[in-house]
């Protein structure tokens, strides 16, 4: 099943029912349908093999979307934070195709061979409750649906490929059709080259959960939106989930229509989480563990789970507060070493899954699929009960002395001193021990060098604790949530 027959059948169950925007001037299913269905017209007219949107968060993006499965093309949403030089590049990349450009965007890529460059509001049909019938709408499982450009923090972005039946395996595995009541509402602030905001994307229309976009992500913009659109879902990023409770408690208000929000794109901190389960005690929390790789979601840490980890006294169960929960029913998951050999509970190694949804496939490389397993390059280790721990990237890993030191570690080690913000561990080169560890610290109040030393001793190897503690006052984040860890590792060399 191809993407847009989603779209068909919602329209087909509820063609009145608002599927994006206000409840006062929202598209309703039907319209959406139709503009999808005109704007797939003009784009199989037109050559290439590809349909990128480089723009905001707006109801047009739906329409490009599903304009694009109908038509038979690829769909690629393009990072606009980029500098003008990487974004040209990756739009050459994407040749020959039609790229879709929020207007005061297309001065930045005019000129580039094979493009044919269009103004999203001037290419998309209007809203209308007219049917124009495509001659035929493209029905191969096996074409690619969207292509997305890898965040590249440490190296030249891949272009990883979701095919039809990946995504469609994920929606169908995890979620009922039109499941959601006509009052709930999703609000989407997650940028739509980030496989987060194409999958809320897909599984709102899939539910019949009415949408609302941020075009950016501001906190006030955030919770204003969520009380004035009766907002009943939500989906943030580790870096806005805090801001947002600072808007809360500052203004006193109150999310009252707010039943789940849930979050991932980076390492949550422990204290963030438990601050925001106490500001909103009605709300369920979801951890949420997905790769772009994996069409989203593989792993949650459910609402049950939060709520018992937080109130329990046994360490091992309040330190599931950490996790990201458990696989899915429909996704293998195992953790093996540098061998390939599977690894006990409780041992770090890399995580490795298997599932429908796992696509694993990159343009222009060979498949990354072993079996049909797919290797994360992330590392994390679970516990006796399944439940799913992080660690961070491979790349990341310490290795001092020929031990291998996880930063997540040690990071959380310091985040118990009450006057740590946020914290990065780093290894650096040393002619000693190969690797020394660096802690950058962002504090809200002047702290002790030997005191954060002597924390970790406390809790942890000497091994681990940080050779220098540095101070900044803010930590590099890309936008959805993850730290630049590299882009500090940089940092640090470029000055010694």
């Amino acid at each position: 099943m191809n993407i847009h027959l989603l779209l068909e059948m919602a329209a087909d169950a509820a063609p009145d029912r608002v599927a994006i925007g206000s409840l006062r001037d929202g598209w309703t299913y039907s319209q959406l349908l139709s503009a999808s269905r005109q704007t797939a017209v003009k784009v199989k007219s037109m050559p290439g093999e590809t349909l990128v949107y480089c723009g905001l968060n707006r109801p047009e993006l739906a329409v490009a979307f599903f304009a694009a499965s109908m038509a038979g093309r690829r769909f690629t949403p393009l990072n606009y934070r980029l500098p003008d030089a990487d974004l040209r590049r990756l739009l050459e990349r994407s040749a020959p195709a039609v790229a879709l450009f929020d207007e005061d965007m297309i001065d930045r890529v005019r000129g580039i061979a094979g493009i044919e460059l269009n103004a999203v509001k001037d290419f998309i049909y209007p809203v209308s409750d007219s049917q124009l019938a495509l001659e035929s709408l493209d029905e191969d499982e096996e074409a690619v649906a969207i292509v997305l450009f890898t965040s590249g923090t440490t190296s030249e972005p891949k272009a990883a490929i979701l095919r039809h039946r990946h995504l469609t395996s994920y929606v169908f595995s995890t979620l009922e059709f039109m499941g959601a009541d006509e009052g709930e509402c999703a609000l989407v602030s997650v940028p739509p080259y980030h496989i987060a905001g194409m999958s809320a994307l897909i599984t709102s229309i899939y539910t019949g959960r009415r949408i609302v976009q941020l075009p950016t992500f501001s906190a006030d913009f955030w919770v204003d939106s969520v009380i004035n659109e009766g907002v009943t879902h939500a989906m943030v990023v580790p870096t806005m989930l805090g801001r947002i409770l600072d808007v809360i408690e500052s203004r006193g208000v109150k999310l009252e229509t707010l039943r789940a929000l849930s979050y991932g794109g980076g390492r949550m901190p422990v204290s963030v989480i438990e601050r925001a389960m106490d500001l909103l005690p009605a709300v369920d929390f979801v951890n949420a563990y997905g790769l772009t790789e994996t069409s989203s979601t593989i792993a949650i840490l459910d609402p049950e789970s939060h709520r018992l980890a937080k109130n329990s006294t046994d360490f091992a169960v309040r330190n599931r507060l950490t996790s990201v929960g458990r696989p899915l029913p429909s996704i293998e998951l195992e953790v093996r070493d540098t061998d390939g050999r599977v690894l006990p509970f409780d041992e770090v190694g890399e995580i490795w899954v298997r599932g429908d949804q796992i696509s694993g496939e990159y343009e222009g490389k060979q498949s990354n699929l072993s079996d049909g397993w797919f290797p994360t390059k992330d590392s994390g280790w679970l516990d006796s009960e399944g439940y799913l721990f992080v660690a961070g990237r491979l790349d990341d890993v310490i290795v001092r002395g020929g031990e291998n030191i996880s930063p997540s570690e040690v990071e959380d080690v310091l985040r118990l001193h009450a006057s740590v913000n946020d914290v990065a561990v780093l290894g650096v080169p040393d002619e000693e021990w190969g690797e020394k560890i660096i802690a950058v610290i962002v504090a809200d109040s002047p702290v002790n060098v030997e005191d954060l030393k002597n924390l970790v001793q406390g809790k942890l190897r000497s091994t681990r604790v940080p050779a220098e503690i540095l101070f900044e006052s803010v930590l590099p984040y890309n936008e959805t949530g993850k730290l630049l860890r590299r882009k500090l590792k940089d940092d640090y060399v470029s000055k010694i």
